[in-house]
């Protein structure tokens, strides 16, 4: 799954904007939860385009905004069987930026919350998007898709988010052409170096949004994954 993630106005994420067509940088926003409003990247004819998105996808047809289910990830494996998704996942996908996520795992008898960034210094995240107006007003939403982890991070979790690596991105965003679920996109593997670090318990309420705590604690153990083959 991916429920918390940062956005930091770092080179690397300044280079991922780059190569989706987007010219200008993000504002550092960290502890990012769903239902707040998150970068989505998407195609506008032949170029892209950059929102704010609320991080829940809210289907067109659907009477009210809710949270009645949980809507901020999408399961790859269903997403062209799923009412809610099969829709966007033929023709409403985008990609959310991260400089990097937060899960957790249980150590010592709690959950304790790691920090895992790209070698690159920022990810692609496949996404899907929709638009309701069911008050008249539109509500672009989203929802990060997922698929099972990777086996070198089975040991903190058994869902990951789908991120997406050169030609893979031009691919997903041109919606004038399907994406089959089978795609070799949606395989479990880790496309690029990861590191993972430990981080205060703090960061597990969503309130705390210090960006200081995303910094790994004095002496804190350092986990460097390597890409897959």
């Amino acid at each position: 799954m991916c429920g918390r993630f940062n956005v930091i106005d770092n080179p690397g994420l300044q280079q991922l904007l780059r190569d989706l067509g987007i010219d200008l940088n993000l504002p550092t926003r960290t502890n990012l939860a769903p239902t707040e409003g998150v970068p989505l990247v998407r195609a506008d004819g032949p170029e892209h385009r950059l929102d704010s998105a609320r991080w829940w996808l809210t289907p067109s047809w659907a009477p009210a905004v809710d949270q009645k289910y949980s809507m901020f990830n999408a399961r790859a494996e269903t997403l062209a069987s799923s009412r809610a998704f099969r829709t966007p996942f033929r023709r409403q996908r985008g990609i959310v930026p991260m400089s990097s996520f937060i899960e957790w795992r249980t150590e010592g008898g709690g959950k304790q919350p790691w920090l895992i960034e790209s070698g690159e210094g920022a990810f692609a995240a496949a996404a899907l998007w929709d638009v309701w107006d069911g008050d008249g007003s539109a509500l672009l939403t989203c929802s990060v898709v997922t698929t099972a982890a990777a086996e070198a991070f089975t040991p903190w979790h058994t869902r990951m988010p789908v991120f997406i690596a050169g030609e893979e991105r031009d691919r997903w965003l041109d919606n004038t052409h399907p994406v089959a679920s089978d795609d070799p996109l949606f395989q479990p593997r880790l496309k690029c170096d990861w590191r993972l670090v430990p981080l205060s318990r703090e960061v597990s309420n969503a309130r705390n949004k210090a960006p200081e705590l995303m910094e790994a604690p004095p002496q804190a153990e350092v986990v460097h994954l390597a890409r897959d083959g």
